[in-house]
């Protein structure tokens, strides 16, 4: 369900987005494993260049913390031309992204 969100959202973003470059952009590759049992995973490729992948997974199954981990990455071309790359951890500490062009906490 989760996926199908994430999914929804950016077909909704590429179609608010004004034609460009990367109008033309196809799916090159797209793997989906959801079937509602023992987590989920899946990833795509654009032949513009972006790609993203995610996997998650029930932790504490039963129990009052009961919760979803995901980790995921995200890749793009920026308009300078340099690819960036977002990995990330969301779970019960909140959405977590690493990636070597982001801010870095004290």
């Amino acid at each position: 369900m989760k996926s199908f969100i994430v999914l929804a959202l950016f077909v909704a973003a590429a179609l608010a987005a004004p034609a460009g470059p990367d109008a033309d952009a196809q799916v090159v590759r797209y793997e989906s494993d959801n079937i509602g049992v023992d987590g989920y995973n899946y990833a795509y490729e654009t032949s513009n260049g972006i790609s993203q992948s995610e996997q998650g997974q029930l932790k504490n199954a039963g129990s009052e913390n009961e919760a979803i981990e995901v980790r995921g990455q995200y890749s793009y071309t920026g308009p300078d031309g340099v690819v960036y790359t977002v990995t990330y951890i969301a779970n019960e500490d909140g959405f977590q992204p690493q990636g070597a062009h982001l801010p870095q906490a004290p």
